[in-house]
């Protein structure tokens, strides 16, 4: 029954950067509102120079979050629901704005009071203890944190509960024999994940010009796309983590897309910063070895991408135009790296193939909402009732971009470059199988999200696309 009454009257306090949520919201609204709004650079500066509680107040004054964005851990929620059952009462103690923490707060509906940072205050730390002291009294409340900021806490608590701690959180611990929460920190595979790696092999596009060249056994031009390769690679990359960041509310309302790692809080902004900017030094690095007009490529892949990511993913079929152009854009820095010939007939090709699985990727997300309504789709344009107009212009460009390949084949181009030209006629219905079981699988709702993503899985579309390598190949044999 004491123990009972003790609880009953020792509040267990509850940090919330890194303990009740995978994230820290000043680092996540910071980074989030200079991406979008990157002239308040200066005024950030002026912010701190402030004080941090200032930062703060401002930040989250201009990064509007709602209370479900944040990505909560489940184990600190089914601690709190224990210590309520127990009539515990459970407070939110945090160094975060008063916004922020109140929009949280009143979102879970699970805190008896609420102490955060002010305007003259940041409320972390030594501070925080004071705060907790002159209410509670020395060990008068339990706290639940999880970084060195929270020594000074747990020191004065009278139980301390320490969440997915950082080293200096670890090893007070492991002194003091706390009680240790050790969930999953940073790993080098929630990196790897951030980075898409797995989207690299999209930029192999840009030794298909090489290919067609017939200049594949050219050991330097080989080098050069393969430098251009991983430039390519480390671009994209760096602008993944940049969309990753300016689309985390949607992300993290997204059945699928709210596991990734940035999302679901296993990586950190710093971090994820940190390695977006080391990407993008490494790609300009291998760019510096290529022609100039390989950086003119990647110059303006970088602004198009930029662009999509704040303004054209949001504009209706102007999407998918434009994700198909980032694909022949890869094709055409193959091209610039190398210094081969572009054909003409390779970029038509390209603009209607990738057409036709952009429209794929917008049928999927549409198909998710379930519905022929007007509900809207996160962070696009469309509507459910699209979903039909989005499949019928994706078929059709299937069949265009067979089209173009016959019209190729049955080039003069095609006939002095090739000494077996009839071999390459299969091509097209290969294309078109490929295509249309893409297109067939969305409509039975059993596409992955990113159908290029799906070919690299899928053994039907590498035997396919195997098939028509040795096509390739076989046409170009002098027998």
């Amino acid at each position: 029954m004491d123990a009972v009454s003790d609880n009953r009257n020792v509040p267990l306090c509850i940090d919330l950067d890194g303990t009740l949520i995978a994230t820290d919201t000043l680092w996540e609204g910071l980074v989030s509102v200079l991406i979008r709004r990157p002239w308040l650079f200066f005024a950030v500066i002026a912010w701190a120079i402030s004080g941090k509680a200032v930062l703060k107040r401002e930040i989250a004054a201009r990064y509007q979050s709602e209370g479900g964005d944040w990505p909560y851990r489940a184990e600190v929620l089914e601690r709190i629901k224990l210590a309520r059952k127990s009539g515990q009462p459970v407070w939110l103690v945090t160094g975060a704005a008063e916004s922020t923490a109140r929009t949280i707060a009143d979102h879970l509906g699970l805190f008896d009071r609420v102490l955060h940072s002010s305007d003259t205050e940041n409320l972390t730390s030594r501070r925080k203890r004071e705060r907790l002291v002159s209410l509670c009294g020395d060990g008068g409340f339990d706290y639940a944190g999880n970084s060195r900021d929270d020594l000074a806490v747990f020191d004065a608590a009278r139980r301390a509960i320490i969440v997915a701690p950082d080293r200096a959180a670890s090893r007070w611990g492991n002194s003091h024999e706390a009680e240790v929460l050790p969930l999953a920190g940073v790993s080098s595979l929630a990196i790897l994940k951030s980075i898409r790696v797995h989207q690299w092999l999209k930029n192999i596009l840009i030794v298909v010009p090489l290919v067609l060249n017939h200049e594949f056994a050219n050991l330097s031009l080989l080098l050069a796309a393969i430098a251009a390769f991983f430039s390519f690679s480390f671009l994209a990359s760096a602008v993944y983590i940049v969309n990753d960041i300016s689309d985390l509310a949607n992300d993290r309302q997204h059945p699928r897309k709210r596991l990734r790692p940035l999302a679901a809080g296993a990586v950190s902004i710093p971090v994820v910063s940190v390695t977006a900017v080391a990407l993008l030094l490494a790609s300009m690095g291998l760019a510096s070895l290529l022609p100039p007009m390989f950086w003119a490529v990647l110059a303006l892949y970088a602004v198009i991408t930029t662009v999509y990511t704040f303004v054209l993913k949001r504009k209706l079929l102007v999407d998918v135009f434009t994700l198909a152009g980032l694909y022949t854009v890869r094709i055409v820095a193959g091209a610039a790296a190398t210094g081969v010939d572009l054909s003409f007939w390779l970029l038509a090709f390209s603009i209607f193939f990738f057409l036709s699985l952009a429209l794929v990727k917008r049928y999927v997300e549409l198909d998710e909402l379930a519905d022929e309504s007007g509900t809207q789709l996160k962070g696009r344009s469309y509507v459910g009732s699209d979903k039909d107009m989005i499949a019928q212009a994706g078929i059709a460009s299937a069949f265009s971009s067979a089209m173009v390949l016959a019209l190729y084949v049955d080039s003069k181009e095609v006939a002095s470059m090739y000494p077996q030209p009839a071999l390459l006629w299969p091509l097209c219905p290969l294309i078109l199988y490929m295509l249309l079981r893409i297109w067939v699988l969305a409509r039975r709702s059993q596409m992955h999200e990113d159908p290029v993503v799906f070919i690299m899985q899928d053994w039907r579309s590498q035997v396919t696309t195997i098939a028509g390598a040795g096509l390739v190949l076989l046409s170009a044999i002098q027998l």
